[in-house]
């Protein structure tokens, strides 16, 4: 393994996550503890609760971490954890964690931003691969689209710039709310994409948000969508009565070609975006990263797209794609190779925090 060897901790919402990078780049150890069952009572993430469930899963979760990794937390030399966006009784544990273990072991210390971290993951090995990961380029696009997220970066040496971002809900939000409306259990948006791929495409198409005045804006929009999916689930249900599938059972076609219809108009903004992009500024390489990077239409579109457009595309892996520490310690070592360090007695964590 290369040095040095990198800690990372990720605790922005209800996943428990720690990570070990060297210094390479190659993820020798990346554990997340879900909190699925503790939040599915109640259809969403509950901030007390993942506060107190990451307390009590950190102990065994980095344990886990360092043994898969080989490594002990003495041999650990630079120490980063997630500083926001997030909820801030959950960034805490992890931010505190990471702060006493550098203070502790003298090492250096790196808050990492949330974004930040999934930016530069699409760069990072799939698990089982011995090569060391590329370094990203000096200049690339990042597309991060997750449930609280739904951002167009541009990256130059390190430094982000933002250029569109969701003016209301995020992707990943609007799949979870209808899904939610249709009784799904939670988490609800990984249900409803496995639910669009049973539905007809083009059978019950929905309108793809074009927002902004002239039509050339890179922002993107989704609360629209989610109305008129909403209006449209009421429809179907004067017809078919009460629509509730939590009970497991196999929906009606007219509700899998709803849900086919509201996915293709999801994804085909994200598309509409890129196509706004590309016109404006050519897009070199495309690094497309966040929980939503996991739907099985965008990863099928987006290359398709990209080999159109002659752009390099890099997708997630998809066991990077959601939360996890691995990106984390990756950012911190990009930031600690350019020389960048931060004082443990000054980070704070934030729920809103501009990259």
């Amino acid at each position: 393994m290369d040095h040095p060897l990198v800690l990372g901790i990720e605790t922005s919402c209800d996943d428990t996550a720690c990570a070990v990078v060297d210094g390479a780049g190659r993820v020798l150890s990346s554990v997340v503890s879900s909190q699925l069952a503790a939040h599915r009572p109640y259809g969403g993430v509950v901030p007390e609760i993942a506060s107190r469930e990451h307390l009590s899963n950190w102990p065994a979760v980095s344990r886990e971490a360092l043994e898969r990794a080989g490594v002990g937390l003495r041999e650990v030399e630079v120490v980063a954890a997630t500083r926001g966006p997030g909820l801030v009784g959950a960034l805490l544990v992890g931010l505190s964690l990471g702060k006493a273990i550098a203070f502790a072991e003298g090492r250096p210390f790196h808050a990492v931003h949330h974004l930040e971290g999934h930016l530069f993951s699409p760069f990072l090995r799939a698990p089982g691969d011995p090569a060391a990961p590329e370094p990203p380029p000096a200049r690339f696009v990042g597309l991060v689209v997750s449930g609280g997220h739904t951002s167009l970066f541009a990256v130059e040496d390190g430094a982000v710039s933002t250029l569109g971002e969701t003016r209301d809900d995020a992707m990943g939000e609007v799949f979870d709310k209808v899904g939610k409306r249709l009784g799904l259990p939670y988490p609800q948006g990984p249900r409803v994409d496995e639910l669009a791929e049973l539905g007809t495409p083009g059978a019950r198409p929905l309108p793809v948000s074009r927002f902004g005045r002239f039509s050339d804006g890179l922002d993107f929009s989704y609360s629209g969508l989610k109305s008129q999916t909403l209006l449209e689930i009421e429809r179907l249900e004067r017809t078919l009565g009460a629509i509730d599938l939590g009970d497991g059972s196999k929906p009606p076609q007219p509700v899998l070609d709803l849900l086919a219809g509201f996915r293709a108009a999801a994804v085909g903004q994200v598309l509409d975006r890129l196509d706004r992009l590309q016109q404006r500024q050519p897009i070199g390489t495309l690094a497309v990263s966040g929980g939503v990077a996991a739907n099985r239409l965008l990863r099928r579109e987006l290359p398709a797209w990209a080999e159109r457009n002659g752009v390099d595309l890099r997708l997630v892996p998809l066991v990077y794609s959601g939360d996890n520490a691995a990106m984390i310690a990756h950012a911190a070592l990009l930031r600690h190779r350019r020389g960048v360090v931060d004082d443990l007695f000054a980070a704070e964590a934030e729920s809103r925090i501009p990259i």
